[in-house]
């Protein structure tokens, strides 16, 4: 379950981690409605099974459903790890490769929009509102397409983003917005960042960040925090726009890996300050991850 625990998503609702039992409890939308999984790995020797027991009897095409969303949750069809150790040796003992996700792609970019320009806590926020206020199993593209803008901003302290997000639902519902073009593994690192740049509310930092749930980690998704990491971790000094070029410089080497050798390092700095991620209890460390916090 280390693997649960390797991105600031699995905090976020309505994924529930457990840290003492090492569980995470997970609402998901299925044919009949929503089932709630508790998912674990009780042996915990490598390449032991994940198991997932949910809260209601499951029809075997739900069945087949909730393999599939916790597959990608899990990324446990990525193939691609003993590549990236290749490439970027010093995860290889601790076996780090893996960036937890969303059970959809519609989940990860709607995460994605509501962690911009915005601290920590009021994602955390964001997200919690929207399952209590949507949908408990985070909100579908036809269920947020059917609010207002205004509800979502009212209710859901999504302030800006609200026009946004139900214009992305929309887009998605028609068709105009094709997640599963997103997933195509024969589509370019290029076309993908073109298509999610054209999307309401997707800049070049949340296009990033989105290829990078999509399992494509060639671009940098430089924020605030990737400039902080350039100046506490590496010790970078300058501008935001010197740093920023130290950072494209400094991770090139890792080629269609980067964001991950970046994104390893950054959570390596955040456990240095919190311990294991999976020891993180998610109310304890709401208001850790801040400027003041991570210096």
């Amino acid at each position: 379950m280390r693997d649960v625990c390797s991105y600031g998503y699995f905090l976020l609702a309505p994924n529930v981690w457990d840290p003492d039992r090492k569980t995470m409890t997970r609402p998901l939308n299925l044919e009949n409605g929503v089932a709630t999984l508790t998912i674990a790995q009780p042996d915990i020797k490598k390449g032991s099974p994940i198991k997932a027991v949910a809260d209601r009897a499951l029809t075997r095409s739900e069945q087949q459903d909730a393999k599939r969303q916790l597959i990608r949750m899990l990324r446990l069809d990525d193939t691609s790890p003993a590549d990236f150790h290749r490439t970027d040796p010093r995860w290889k003992k601790s076996g780090k490769a893996r960036l937890s996700r969303s059970p959809t792609v519609f989940e990860d970019i709607i995460k994605t929009v509501t962690s911009c320009n915005v601290t920590w806590p009021s994602t955390v926020n964001m997200n919690k509102r929207l399952c209590e206020v949507v949908c408990p199993a985070f909100p579908t593209p036809k269920q947020m397409a059917r609010k207002r803008p205004a509800t979502l901003r009212a209710r859901c302290s999504v302030g800006y983003r609200d026009q946004r997000m139900v214009d992305l639902a929309k887009m998605a519902v028609r068709g105009e917005l094709d997640l599963d073009h997103l997933e195509d593994p024969t589509v370019s690192d290029d076309d993908i960042y073109e298509t999610l740049l054209a999307l309401p509310g997707i800049g070049p930092y949340a296009g990033a960040n989105i290829m990078s749930l999509l399992g494509r980690y060639s671009r940098l998704a430089i924020d605030t925090e990737t400039i902080r990491h350039g100046k506490v971790v590496l010790g970078y000094k300058g501008s935001d726009l010197a740093i920023r070029k130290k950072l494209e410089k400094h991770y090139a080497p890792f080629g269609e890996h980067k964001f991950r050798s970046y994104w390893f390092e950054v959570w390596d700095f955040y456990e240095s300050k919190q311990g294991p991620a999976h020891t993180w209890a998610p109310r304890a460390v709401v208001n850790a991850f801040t400027a003041s916090n991570l210096k």
